[in-house]
């Protein structure tokens, strides 16, 4: 196996552990993290496939503008904690 493949293999492997620990969380925030970093993954994924201009479009929306909606939601609601 090349490198190229290991990094690919590896990468793929960090992509459904991000996935797993997104729904796994209970803290919405860090929920939101995970997300944002799974994506970071899965644009660099794209990249090593030799798609450039879909990782662009995927760290652009997938993990920046998808990840400020999620942060500014979650700013505008209060959490159940408080409430009680």
């Amino acid at each position: 196996m090349t490198a190229l493949t290991v990094l690919q293999v590896a990468n793929l492997v960090l992509i459904v552990a991000g996935a797993v620990l997104t729904v796994w969380l209970r803290d919405l925030l860090a929920s939101v993290v995970a997300l944002a970093a799974m994506s970071l993954l899965l644009a660099l994924q794209f990249y090593l496939l030799q798609a450039p201009d879909v990782a662009i479009a995927e760290a652009g929306i997938g993990a920046a503008l998808t990840t400020a909606i999620f942060v500014l939601a979650l700013r505008k609601t209060r959490r159940k904690e408080e409430e009680e």
